[in-house]
């Protein structure tokens, strides 16, 4: 097999982490997960991983808590995930850093891009925490900044579905799913891929986002080698 991306981004969401309880972590799921990412960089791809804390809590969702303080709780949800992933990969025999954005020196390196980018470089799996380490940004946009900043080939957006849909395939059975589409189509049809600063990112700095389903594990693999797994969003 042959890797069609040198360096990615995975974007992994808190969800896929839970497994069957649809809470918390779920370390065979986890351990399911981080098997094929062993594939991805013995193929020779430079991986880098943001996660999600939507297993934990949502900033978005906390009601009447004040929102900057709602979404610090989630960035320190993502720490939780970021570790969890880390062990796993850890298990897999890589080697993996975590680095986060928001400075906790005894759990993990403070986010220094150049560091990462030399983490990458030697081979090591850099998992990314605490968002952008401000509030009022989504894991998404997260992702496309960091997917930026390391001069990643493409965002890989594992989600509970198989890519983007003109609309929701969970309430329209006859929801249409596109193999390719623009980020204008994107953006002006709200389509339900990234928030749109994160689209909107990702377009500005001609980055493409491979939107796929985690529910099998292997279209990591698959998507990686450019393979028909999923929606790719591109300029």
């Amino acid at each position: 097999m042959e890797p069609k991306y040198k360096r990615i981004l995975l974007k992994l969401s808190g969800e896929s982490l839970a497994g069957q309880a649809g809470h918390g972590i779920d370390f065979e799921t986890v351990q399911r997960i981080c098997h094929p990412i062993k594939k991805v960089v013995d193929l020779g791809v430079q991986v880098g991983i943001v996660v999600g804390g939507g297993n934990f809590w949502r900033g978005r969702s906390s009601g009447s808590m004040d929102r900057t303080r709602a979404d610090h709780m989630g960035m320190l949800a993502t720490v939780i995930n970021a570790l969890g992933v880390a062990d796993g990969l850890e298990q897999e025999g890589l080697e993996v850093r975590v680095q986060t954005a928001i400075a906790m020196q005894q759990v993990a390196e403070p986010y220094i891009r150049n560091r990462a980018v030399r983490h990458l470089e030697k081979g090591r799996v850099v998992v990314f925490g605490c968002g952008t380490g401000n509030p009022f940004f989504s894991t998404d946009t997260a992702a496309a900044l960091r997917a930026a900043e390391i001069d990643a080939d493409v965002v890989l957006k594992a989600t509970m579905v198989d890519g983007v849909y003109d609309s929701d395939p969970k309430v329209n059975p006859n929801a249409k799913r596109y193999d390719t589409v623009s980020f204008d189509d994107v953006l002006a049809h709200n389509l339900k891929v990234m928030d749109s600063t994160a689209a909107s990112l990702c377009r500005d700095n001609h980055l493409p986002i491979l939107v796929f389903s985690i529910e099998d594990e292997e279209n990591i693999v698959r998507a990686v080698c450019g393979d028909n797994v999923g929606t790719l969003v591109t300029g």
